[in-house]
């Protein structure tokens, strides 16, 4: 008994320190290596992709642990970015001296409309970032898991919600309609345009994500992680030992909705735009498919995932614009079909299939090789 429970302690130190060593991994890719490696402009480019890598990071803690198909994360992606984007937009006016934005004077609008006018406070959106996504989220969970709706009705549902907002901030002109907000000049005070603030945003990036996944690995090593993929395997059997399977979805449901806003938010002064086409239908599915290639179940599979997916998106998508969709797409039905723990998963596929080789049993003799064998001893 005290060696087994010695073994355990062992096992779990070590496992202990090959997470601060991936974590320390991480961190001199990402500070060290990176800058350096990078000019300014893909440097700015790898930020974007670690935008999406939050993102991906919520995704595989609902879809891949609670087994919840988001199909609708571009719409807490695109409240966040919204709400960073009023912010800098109302900063950039009050440099100028002027009452509105830019694109408001144009349209001959001379007030500020009064549901903008928090957003001119910088603590305010900060807050609004995190609580309005997050409550959005539980109420949306709530009302739609308590009545034990899954599967493909979530997905449908989610999806729709994507498809609605887009609809809905194209028709906003208050909010830039089409076009959206861009042309951000500062954020909180520090210019854009200057490289070395360009360069603090992509580390702001940086480290949020690895903030996130040591958030979600918590999550997946405690009690509630195990309750989560408990649900995902038998829902009616942990509603049998007495958990309500709703609340443990909203949990999941609402961190991967904080973790889309985040994103979002970092993603407009990062890229310098927001606009409804990263909030629709096409971008949630781009989100999914990242997570899916890289491997929904696992704590770094969506991250590699997302960033790998966007960065084979922005290289072969300017040499081939009209085959990349359909390699895009063809890579996730092969990816689903065949290998659905993701290329996170290959090493224990094979891994696999070598213990079942060596696990089969040797073919038996044929009973002509006995009868020779007799005969020769005959």
């Amino acid at each position: 008994m005290t060696g087994t429970k010695s073994l355990l302690t062992s096992a779990g130190v070590l496992g202990r320190w090959q997470t601060w060593a991936g974590f320390g991994v991480a961190a001199v890719a990402l500070f060290g290596i990176a800058p350096i490696a990078l000019s300014d402009f893909r440097l700015s480019l790898l930020g974007k992709f670690l935008c999406f890598a939050i993102v991906a990071v919520g995704i595989g803690l609902a879809w891949g642990r609670g087994g919840m198909l988001v199909l609708g994360q571009g719409v807490f992606f695109g409240l966040g970015g919204y709400m960073m984007g009023m912010h800098l937009k109302i900063a950039d006016a009050q440099l100028r001296g002027d009452e509105v934005p830019d694109f408001m004077q144009i349209a001959g609008v001379r007030e500020l409309p009064s549901y903008w006018e928090p957003f001119a406070s910088p603590a305010f959106t900060l807050l609004a970032i995190v609580a309005l996504p997050t409550a959005v989220a539980a109420a949306l969970g709530f009302g739609v898991f308590k009545r034990r709706v899954k599967g493909a009705y979530f997905a449908i549902l989610s999806q729709a919600l994507a498809a609605a907002l887009a609809i809905l901030l194209v028709g906003q002109t208050g909010l830039g309609g089409s076009n959206g907000l861009n042309r951000f000049r500062t954020f909180f005070g520090f210019t854009l345009n200057d490289p070395a603030n360009r360069r603090m945003l992509y580390f702001i990036a940086a480290g949020t994500l690895l903030i996130v996944v040591a958030v979600v690995r918590q999550l997946m090593q405690s009690r509630y992680g195990e309750l989560l993929v408990a649900v995902r395997d038998g829902e009616e059997r942990v509603r049998f030992l007495g958990y309500d399977p709703a609340n443990i979805k909203v949990v999941a449901y609402t961190v991967a909705a904080l973790f889309a806003s985040i994103a979002g938010a970092l993603f407009a002064p990062i890229v310098g735009f927001i606009a409804p086409s990263q909030v629709g239908i096409l971008p949630s599915i781009a989100f999914l498919i990242g997570v899916a290639i890289g491997g929904r179940t696992t704590l770094l599979g969506p991250v590699l995932g997302a960033i790998g997916v966007a960065w084979a998106q922005t290289l072969f998508s300017e040499r081939f614009p009209s085959e990349w969709t359909y390699a895009q797409g063809l890579l996730f039905i092969v990816v689903v079909g065949f290998f659905p723990a993701g290329f996170a998963g290959l090493g224990a596929l094979f891994a696999r299939l070598r213990r079942r080789r060596k696990e089969r049993p040797e073919e038996a003799p044929s009973p002509e090789s006995e009868t020779e064998k007799v005969g020769a001893g005959l």
